[in-house]
């Protein structure tokens, strides 16, 4: 039976664009009342304008989640306007696109305190507050959600892509745990698990790393827009599993290359190779004289 959520609070990091804005909408629409973290708060304030004008209810509480005092008040506030916290969802993140052994241990340290620690700093809280709720009657559903935005990647590492590929498989890891360790106390928790996606991550993974190589010539079959990620993940708040995918074809091949390494190596090397040979063409073709 699907649960309903209207009324069911959550709370969503990386709030202001992309994935979790389309979500934050999303659920707005489905009666959760929604608040809303990131660190752009005139963005940030744009979502909320968008869902309270519909009629849906939201709230804006700029924050880091690297700072776990930041993620904490995401929480309180959540509580103190909305009564409680049903689900938490950890969306903040960012990418580069550079080989391993030309990152900085501060830029491969800093990737993992957003990514990864910062999940942490959010979900902690609210599990907290989950656990001090009472259950629903009769078992009719979970009393908390947690929701881990990771990636396809979380099972592939990804050449140039290494350490975010990293990042990713940690939050799936640590997802995958807590469900086993959360479920028995009533609480669900979700990895997401989207292809490329159509959102400013590329656009900040070019400006953070000086190109965008490989992504900027990823076919459309590897692209999906936010609010298919958005459906897919309210669709898991409605009925709970344990990871989230936006592509049975996308999900079937990384199945076939964790199990044949042989073969997963043999694809990327066709797809870098591919991919860069695009670039460069399309850099001698920008350079023509016209």
């Amino acid at each position: 039976m699907a649960i309903d959520l209207a009324g069911k609070p959550i709370a969503i990091t990386g709030a202001s664009s992309g994935i979790g804005a389309a979500t934050a909408i999303a659920c707005a629409k489905a009666g959760m009342p929604v608040a809303l973290s990131a660190r752009r708060e005139d963005k940030l304030r744009e979502v909320v304008d968008r869902i309270t004008s519909a009629g849906g209810k939201a709230i804006c509480v700029p924050g880091d989640v690297t700072d776990p005092d930041d993620c904490r008040r995401l929480i309180d506030e959540c509580v103190a306007r909305f009564g409680s916290i049903y689900a938490v969802y950890a969306n903040a993140g960012y990418g580069l696109e550079r080989p391993v052994l030309e990152m900085t241990d501060a830029e491969i340290r800093a990737m993992f305190e957003t990514n990864f620690f910062g999940s942490l700093n959010v979900i902690r809280p609210a599990v907290a507050r989950m656990l001090a709720s009472p259950e629903p009657p009769g078992g009719r559903g979970p009393r908390g959600h947690v929701l881990l935005c990771s990636s396809c990647v979380a099972k592939m590492p990804l050449p140039y892509y290494a350490v975010y590929s990293a990042t990713k498989a940690a939050q799936n890891h640590i997802g995958r745990s807590m469900n086993l360790e959360l479920r028995p106390r009533g609480i669900q928790v979700s990895t997401v698990h989207p292809v490329g996606t159509r959102t400013e991550f590329f656009d900040q993974v070019k400006t953070r790393s000086g190109s965008a190589k490989l992504v900027e010539h990823s076919p459309d079959i590897f692209m999906q827009s936010p609010d298919r990620v958005a459906r897919a993940t309210l669709r898991c708040l409605r009925r709970p599993r344990a990871e989230v995918w936006t592509s049975t074809a996308i999900r079937l091949g990384m199945a076939v290359c964790t199990a044949f390494p042989g073969i997963e190596d043999a694809v990327l090397r066709r797809m870098v190779t591919k991919r860069l040979r695009n670039h460069a063409n399309a850099a001698t073709q920008a350079q023509a004289p016209r």
